[in-house]
């Protein structure tokens, strides 16, 4: 099974970081019951000194240059994702995405129906290239600017909302979509760095939320021992 990993700078990190996809790397070596992959077409952390993905300072040396795949972009959203994601599945042959996006387009780019609309786009796009495609999406998730932006904080619950309500309709048998749950406890001043971007604790919450949503759905691994 090919796992992918799509995301925004919360997803690609930056060099010093262990990222939330080296917490699950580490779930699914000691809980995947079966061969698997991580697979992407990129493979970097984005360096904000160079202002590009550059960097392959990861903070964990044992993170294996195989698994550091993604498909994630400091700065990118749905919206630059959705045309991207169909070719990145095809190369990949993905069987499984796990997706966190949002923030970014609604904080520059679009507005909660837009980016609702992008996101029946990127499902159709990875559909196209895998008709079997699993997805497990993750709502908008607790972040500085909404604690201080009441619009934003609106705009935010308007496009998780609608986010769910895509996922509901365009769950099916052949391409299952799931919408992951943000653990109850995640608090951006305790984990996360910066208010937005995912600390230790924060990284573990991330790969919780996912591996959690693979187990108690589709029986994929176990658990996350937080």
């Amino acid at each position: 099974m090919r796992f992918l990993f799509v995301g925004d700078s919360m997803t690609i990190g930056c060099p010093g970081d262990f990222t939330w996809r080296y917490r699950m790397w580490l779930h699914l070596e000691a809980s995947f019951g079966g061969p698997y992959e991580i697979v992407g077409p990129r493979d970097a952390l984005y360096d904000p000194a160079a202002g590009a993905p550059v960097s392959h300072a990861y903070a964990a040396p044992d993170f294996p240059v195989a698994a550091r795949r993604h498909l994630a972009g400091w700065g990118e959203g749905w919206l630059h994702m959705a045309p991207l994601i169909g070719p990145a599945v095809a190369e990949s042959r993905a069987d499984v995405l796990l997706v966190s996006l949002g923030l970014i387009d609604l904080g520059f780019y679009t507005d909660a129906e837009q980016t609702a609309a992008n996101v029946r786009s990127f499902v159709e796009g990875a559909r196209a290239a895998n008709p079997r495609v699993r997805m497990v999406c993750l709502p908008v998730i607790p972040n500085v600017r909404a604690e201080t932006d009441a619009p934003f904080a609106a705009e935010v619950d308007r496009f998780n909302e609608r986010l769910a309500k895509a996922v509901a309709d365009l769950d099916s048998a052949a391409s299952p979509l799931l919408l992951a749950s943000v653990p109850a406890s995640y608090d951006i001043h305790r984990d996360t760095y910066d208010g937005t971007h995912p600390g230790v604790g924060g990284e573990h919450k991330l790969a919780a939320a996912f591996a959690d949503a693979l187990h108690g759905a589709w029986e994929l691994g176990t658990r996350y021992a937080l």
